[in-house]
């Protein structure tokens, strides 16, 4: 198995990058993610999952470990495979998909081509629990994903009070920074506090 690859990116499109790394140029399927930080680079890092089939040795890249991560898991759920956790990781941001895994957001997995309403249930039941690293989100983690939402909830609700967008989004994450683990409720209260 493969952990990862450093080498002088040799060609890269949406779908996938050429890597040359000891004179030998690796295929390397990519999401869309890990397409826009290869933008402009001349050398690439990648992050590799390797899938062996009977017909083919598959390598899957990614610009970080939380991507890779994230692609292990969801290919751990029955009928997804790695086309469709690729196209997932293209179609969302890891931190996006992991706030729609942790918080049961049907109607966002749905919204991914490929993806039907009981793929989606599935991917939801299966992994809401589990825990991992948010990309670029450090320590968050399935389990501790719902914290987005929370801060989410709150700052649309006060919105709807007719809070201004600015102060009231400041507002939510000073208090959120103070204790990231208060309910929708507790965090509405503390904004309100500050506004």
């Amino acid at each position: 198995m493969y952990e990862y690859i450093n080498g002088t990116l040799a060609a890269l499109t949406p779908t996938y990058a050429v890597v040359e790394a000891g004179g030998i140029g690796y295929f390397i399927n990519i999401s869309l993610q890990t397409y826009t930080r290869l933008t402009d680079s001349r050398e690439a890092h990648l992050y590799l999952h390797q899938q062996v089939r009977e017909d083919a040795h598959v390598l899957y890249g990614f610009a970080d470990a939380d991507e890779r991560e994230l692609f292990r898991l969801l290919i751990s759920v029955s009928g997804v495979g790695a086309a469709t956790a690729r196209i997932m990781l293209s179609s969302l941001s890891s931190g996006d998909l992991t706030t729609a895994i942790a918080t049961g957001d049907v109607a966002v997995l749905k919204s991914i081509k490929g993806i039907g309403l009981k793929t989606a249930e599935r991917i939801v039941v299966d992994l809401k629990g589990k825990s991992l690293r948010a990309a670029g989100g450090g320590e968050a983690g399935l389990a501790g994903a719902p914290a987005a939402g929370v801060r989410k909830e709150a700052t649309a609700a006060l919105l709807a009070l007719g809070f201004p967008k600015a102060a009231t989004e400041k507002a939510v994450e000073a208090v959120f920074k103070q204790n990231n683990r208060q309910s929708v409720e507790e965090l509405i209260r503390g904004a309100l506090q500050r506004l």
